[in-house]
């Protein structure tokens, strides 16, 4: 909600705004429900599925209105460098474009700020230009009360308001009071689930090593993988995985345009959901998949 709200606020129907691919497919789906168009920056494995600022710039015409990055990344488990934040801020501020910012995962990677945007400085005229979003129901562990959060210029808040008032008008009210006492006690408990997201990757890397699979990326939540297998598409892998094996994947084609093949063999894990022993089972089912489902 946080998302489509930012998106209302900074562009109209007809408007652009440039998404990082593989996308949250939610954004990409958000921006196409109000008409604005979602403009793909591809990134690479070779520049270890970063964005680049000189690509994204080139894409900004008349019609753009912002830029969205997602870190950690969904769905490649990516956390953006400190330096790639500045240099998004700096492209937005440049050409008066929205960044906006979703950190849903921002807790569950090393302890500390991944960037320095909102620390203190002589000039903050340029964080006009940048929304935040972030989750409390992701890093506190309770889902099915959505409570976020939109740290964004005074007059961005403004527009916000009035478009969540014809939305939600604001989260349950006894979710917002029982958090708010116990955030400070809180981050330790955080620190643990982080470390344990730490190990659950560890244990899934350690147990693809040397299947033919590989792991691209991976981080918080999330790591994306590649099938070994030619001539077979990632959706037809996730099925019969899913069908035959019990182990559910998405596939990346999920998360980008459609008819987009760079990403066709690639698969998105997440580590989230299950504990350690359930994952080495899941890796060990992953590995003997070529001979179990008939690929090799």
């Amino acid at each position: 909600m946080a998302f489509m709200a930012a998106a209302m606020v900074v562009a109209e129907r007809g408007d652009e705004v440039i998404l990082p691919v593989p996308w949250y497919f939610n954004h990409e789906m958000t921006l196409r429900i109000l008409g604005i168009e979602p403009v793909a920056l591809p990134v690479s494995i070779e520049a270890g599925f970063l964005p680049n600022v000189e690509h994204a710039e080139s894409l900004i015409t008349s019609r753009t209105k912002a830029i969205a990055l997602v870190s950690p990344n969904n769905p490649s488990g990516v956390t953006y460098p400190a330096s790639t934040f500045r240099e998004f801020a700096d492209l937005a501020f440049k050409h008066n474009i929205a960044l906006i910012l979703d950190e849903t995962y921002r807790d569950f990677v090393t302890p500390g700020p991944p960037h320095d945007l909102f620390t203190p400085k002589e000039n903050w005229s340029w964080r006009s230009n940048v929304i935040h979003l972030f989750s409390f129901s992701k890093s506190y562990r309770v889902p099915g009360h959505r409570l976020g959060a939109l740290v964004a210029d005074k007059s961005v808040i403004e527009e916000t308001e009035k478009v969540l008032d014809c939305m939600q008008i604001c989260p349950a009210r006894p979710l917002q009071l029982a958090l708010a006492p116990l955030l400070p006690s809180l981050r330790q408990d955080l620190a643990e689930q982080s470390a344990k997201l730490s190990k659950r990757h560890e244990i899934f890397r350690d147990a693809l090593e040397g299947s033919g699979w590989e792991i691209g990326a991976s981080g918080a939540y999330f790591a994306i993988v590649k099938h070994p297998f030619k001539g077979v598409s990632g959706v037809e892998v996730c099925k019969r995985l899913a069908t035959e094996r019990g182990v559910v994947l998405l596939p990346l084609a999920n998360f980008a345009p459609q008819g987009d093949l760079a990403w066709d063999n690639w698969l998105r894990v997440s580590v989230a959901n299950v504990g350690e022993e359930a994952l080495r089972e899941a890796a060990t089912r992953i590995r003997e998949s070529g001979k179990a489902l008939g690929y090799e």
